[in-house]
């Protein structure tokens, strides 16, 4: 559900990088005892959200030229 729906909004970025966040995400929470579908899709993509923010920072801001 969460890779559909960041592929649906534009959001995904690079596959193998995604998927590792989101299935990083998802990992964890099975391991505290989550199992409802949609709080595991809707927490890995916030969870993805979040990797992308930090990401774009760390990356510097964008240089628009023109």
């Amino acid at each position: 559900m969460a890779w559909s729906f960041l592929e649906q909004s534009g959001e995904l970025g690079p596959p193998d990088a995604s998927a590792n966040v989101l299935l990083d995400a998802i990992e964890a929470q099975l391991r505290t005892g989550e199992r409802r579908p949609l709080m595991l899709a809707n927490r890995a993509i916030d969870a993805y959200r979040k990797d992308a923010a930090r990401s774009r920072v760390q990356a510097g801001p964008e240089v628009s030229l023109g």
